[in-house]
């Protein structure tokens, strides 16, 4: 019923920025929580960072500071600013949409941090 497609992943030099943009489709449902995910090869999917849908946000430690998740409802499209790039942020990015009938992950994007 949702489908969901992260964009703005790349190269920077570690110290750089970016914005991961995560837009929604299909069929019309609640979104109860948006949250991005990371993972790199031979590691579990680890949260970085979460928005309810009354706008409360919530970070891992390891980027508390320098990751800020928002929302822009009227485009059905979910950011995670990254700032302060480190190369340990190197991994790929996936977006995740909690509706009340189930969850959705979309393909992810590629953020590579070069020192």
């Amino acid at each position: 019923q949702v489908q969901l497609v992260e964009s703005g992943g790349g190269l920077v030099q570690a110290g750089g920025s970016l914005r991961l943009s995560c837009a929604a489709s299909g069929r019309p449902v609640s979104i109860l929580v948006n949250g991005w995910y990371r993972q790199t090869p031979g590691k579990s999917r680890d949260v970085v960072a979460v928005i309810s849908s009354d706008g409360s946000t919530s970070y891992a430690d390891s980027v508390k500071g320098r990751f800020t998740v928002s929302r822009d409802n009227a485009k059905n499209t979910v950011y995670l600013q990254i700032n302060s790039l480190r190369p340990e942020d190197t991994a790929v990015y996936y977006c995740n949409a909690v509706t009340p009938t189930g969850s959705y992950w979309g393909q992810g994007t590629q953020v590579t941090v070069s020192s």
